[in-house]
């Protein structure tokens, strides 16, 4: 069964666990929404649906004609994402009386946790970093064209909304559950949309920060999505030296976009004191990596200019 983190969170009593996980998910659109699968072992081997058999109607007689459906078989590694918060043991016992130093040591780790996953959520490569996941760009691989790749022409172009539009039909089997985008992306959809004489839908989330919605769709915002990639013949050649941006639309779930972790989701240890120096040491970590199940479940606008 799929968890998102913060639902995962309840499932513990420790209470340094549940604080670090709600730092990291009011603060993040993806992890508030993206649901993990925890698994056993150091990584998941599954097949993602290609084409399916084809179906014929044939008359009393006829030969039948077999077809069967194709896959392409994808292992998800888990990778290992954390580190270490020291707090000098005198500063601990001597301005505790203000705010808890740990607490706050291990909140500032927690927030750095996050904002890497977000960065690695969309550009993680393992084959340039092997101790990296695959990231969204690298799943959809936006340097190829394809059904699940449009693009705003073939150098770049503005954005239009009969563009985002297509992006949302892109994805099938229902809705994308969130379109994810940079900031300078969102404005221009606030942009189109007034000058277009309407209003954006908004709503609000359970930690009371309002959302965005087009056509029925949340609105993600990611700092690490850039501005600056570069578009040639109409895919993706570079990520930084141009004036593009891509927005990314997903389907969240078992059968569609999933993160992997191992067990015990997020973990916030204690490790004690310190040997070499009189301090005491919590390690944040995660055993995490994320899948996508079925490929018309992503799909990349590629080529947003400003």
């Amino acid at each position: 069964m799929a968890l998102t983190l913060a639902e995962a969170s309840k499932l513990s009593n420790d209470l340094l666990m549940q604080g670090v996980v709600e730092t990291i998910v009011k603060e993040s659109p993806v992890l508030q929404k993206l649901p993990f699968i925890e698994i056993v072992g150091n990584g998941l081997t599954y097949n993602r649906e290609n084409t399916l058999p084809s179906i014929d109607f044939y008359d009393v007689g006829d030969t039948w004609n077999e077809s069967t459906p194709t896959f392409t078989q994808v292992t998800a590694n888990l990778k290992i994402m954390g580190g270490d918060a020291d707090v000098d043991n005198f500063l601990k016992a001597t301005r505790n009386n203000i705010q808890d130093l740990e607490a706050a040591v291990v909140e500032l780790k927690a927030k750095a946790l996050r904002q890497k996953f977000e960065e690695i959520f969309i550009y993680g490569d393992s084959s340039d970093n092997s101790k990296q996941f695959d990231g969204l760009r690298k799943i959809i691989d936006t340097t190829q064209a394809g059904n699940q790749v449009i693009a705003m022409g073939t150098a770049g172009a503005t954005l239009t909304l009969a563009k985002l539009d297509e992006l949302i039909d892109a994805v099938k089997g229902g809705k994308p559950d969130m379109l994810l985008m940079s900031r300078r992306s969102r404005r221009k959809i606030n942009t189109l949309v007034r000058a277009a004489g309407g209003m954006m839908q908004t709503d609000q989330d359970k930690w009371g920060n309002f959302v965005q919605l087009w056509d029925g769709v949340p609105i993600g915002v990611n700092d690490w999505i850039l501005d600056t990639h570069v578009l040639s013949g109409g895919v993706e050649t570079d990520t930084t030296g141009g004036t593009c941006s891509t927005i990314y639309a997903v389907q969240l779930g078992e059968g569609a976009l999933c993160g992997l972790t191992g067990p015990g989701y997020l973990q916030a240890e204690p490790i004690g004191s310190l040997e070499s120096k009189d301090a005491s040491r919590t390690r944040v970590k995660w055993y995490v990596s994320l899948a996508l199940f079925s490929s018309i479940k992503a799909a990349a606008l590629i080529g947003v200019e400003d």
